[in-house]
Formats: C-alpha cells, structure tokens, sequence
C-alpha cells in the first residue's frame, strides 16, 4: 500500500420514554443471559437467531415491517436501540470489546463522484470515475472484499449477526468452484461488483481484452446473480484509459479504488497520516489461513476494532455511490 497521495496519471432525538428505555434494556439483559448460557456454537447461533426473532416479532421488522420506516417515530427509535443490543451480544460473540457504531441513514440525495486528483486518465471527464473515498461530512467509512479466493461461511454469519455492511468485487477464476456461496451472500444484502474474470493487469492488455475482462464478468454476474453491477475496481488498482473506456462500455458507473487495506494483524494506508477520513473506502480480500496468519474473522475483528475505536460507522458504499 502506497502512503502518499499519487500524483500523475495513474496508469498502472433518541426518544426518552422510561418505558421503552425499560423494554430496551430488558431485551438486551436477556440477550446476554441467552449468549452467556449457550455453551456450544449451534446453541450461541440459536440463541441469537432466537433473540432476533423477538426483535421481528415485536416490531422491529425491515424496511416497511411493523418498526422499519413505515412505523411511527417511537417504533423506528425502539427499532434502532433493540438492533444495537443484538449488535452488542453478537460483537460479545464475535470477539469485539465494543459494539460496531450503527451508521446513520443514507443520504436523500447521493454525492457527486469525481476522479481524485492525480488519478486522472486523459478524457476521464467523460469516463467513469476513479476515486479512494466518497465526499461526505459523517464519520462513516465502507468496507469491501475483492477476488473470492477464500470462501468463509463464518464470515457471512459474522457479518450479519454484527450487521455490518460490505461489498464484493469477485472474479470468476476464485469464485467459479462455488458460485452458491455468493449467492448466500447476495441474499444477505450483499451488493456483487465486477474485479474481471481472471484477474489480469489491465495496462498490459489490449482495449478488447481489457473489454472481455471486464464485460465477460459483467454477464457472468448477471446470469448468476440477476443484475449487471454498476461498480468495477481494476485487479491491483492499475488501469489506464482503455480500462476505463470498456468499463464504461460494459455499463459501469464509477471506479472505487481505496484509502486503506485490512489484514487480519494490521492495517495500511494510503495517506501519510497513516489515519482514517470522513468517506474513505477500506480494501481486504477473501483470504484465509494459507495466505495470512490469521482468518477471516481474524480480518473483520482488526477492522472493526480499528474503525470503532477511531470513532467511525461502516456504511453501505451502494446507498453513497
């Protein structure tokens, strides 16, 4: 991970009624009872699935559900504070010394994207644009996991338990012996983006072979997954001006590239100040014990322990860009 900025074109009102305060805090004694006394891994699980289908049955339902957006003030405010006491069991279970920080709602309105200085491809103003972080004032920060090399089914319970958000760039040469365990991922509201079908150096093809790359994976995803993602991020963050020509070809949007990267002991950065801002997208890999002393879990821990501590939220990068 680079530490400076590059330069040059890159071409390589909480509601306060003591009754709902009461039934909050009731929930989550009782949750930590049912963590504590669950002695093995299927019973911690069910223990949680049970807990959060209290929470449902009491109102606290998705979008549109008894306490999602359609609900009165006061349900949508009991909503939250049950979800951050699910929140603080699973992080209890997970291994976390403080509960993930709940991001705020996303933005009405979505910011503008634009290529970050130095980044700039000749023409680029009529191409997709490449950027590390999204211009907001929130301290909220995104997190995304690229190829698919490593396939974790405790990272999908982890991750839904602690609700964080993420978002995936898969190529299809790591993810083509088990299509299905990104299936499971999408249906737990995980968006899927395009990271090429096999994972070459873009600068090093041709326009056409930059465009089978990434077009070719564009219909993969479609065809396996029901939708064409709006979002590519180019294998080791290198492209040029045919890169960006085909995305924009094959229907891609916008160029995520990132401030930071995540391993399971450590975290690099992009900038000097060695820091995390307001927007910045954060990299890591499906990787496991082969290729890093530690899990996957190991990874979200590190993570998570970073952003919370520095005072920030995960957000969900698709509700920004």
């Amino acid at each position: 991970m680079q530490l400076t900025r590059q330069t040059g074109n890159m071409m390589e009102k909480s509601l306060s009624s003591p009754r709902r305060c009461g039934l909050a805090a009731a929930l989550l004694v009782a949750l930590l009872g049912s963590a504590c006394a669950a002695e093995t891994t299927g019973e911690r699980e069910g223990a949680h699935r049970d807990a959060t289908r209290t929470v449902k049955e009491r109102g606290a339902a998705g979008p549109g559900g008894p306490g999602g957006p359609g609900g009165s003030p006061a349900d949508r405010a009991e909503s939250v504070r049950e979800s951050q006491a699910l929140r603080a069991v699973a992080a209890r279970k997970w291994g976390l010394d403080r509960t993930p920080l709940a991001a705020p709602p996303p933005p009405a309105v979505k910011p503008t994207i634009t290529t970050r200085k130095g980044f700039e491809v000749e023409g680029g103003e009529y191409l997709p644009p490449v950027f590390t972080t999204v211009p907001v004032t929130e301290r909220v920060v995104f997190l995304t996991i690229d190829d698919g090399t490593e396939k974790d089914p405790e990272l999908l319970r982890m991750m839904s338990e602690l609700q964080i958000p993420y978002s995936a760039f898969l190529s299809d040469y790591v993810i083509n012996d088990n299509y299905g365990y990104f299936r499971e991922m999408r249906d737990r509201g995980v968006a899927l983006h395009n990271h090429t079908l096999n994972h070459r150096y873009m600068p090093g093809l041709s326009y056409s072979a930059q465009k089978r790359e990434i077009c070719g994976q564009q219909s993969n995803l479609d065809r396996l997954y029901g939708k064409r993602p709006p979002l590519f991020r180019p294998p080791y963050g290198n492209y040029n001006q045919d890169t960006l020509r085909a995305a924009s070809a094959c229907g891609v949007k916008a160029v995520p590239l990132w401030a930071a990267e995540a391993f399971p002991d450590h975290m690099e950065w992009r900038e000097w100040d060695r820091d995390l801002h307001p927007g910045d997208i954060i990299l890591t890999h499906f990787r496991g014990t082969e290729d890093w002393e530690g899990t996957m879990p190991d990874m979200i821990r590190q993570v998570m322990r970073t952003v919370t501590e520095k005072g920030y939220a995960v957000a969900r990068l698709e509700d920004y860009v």
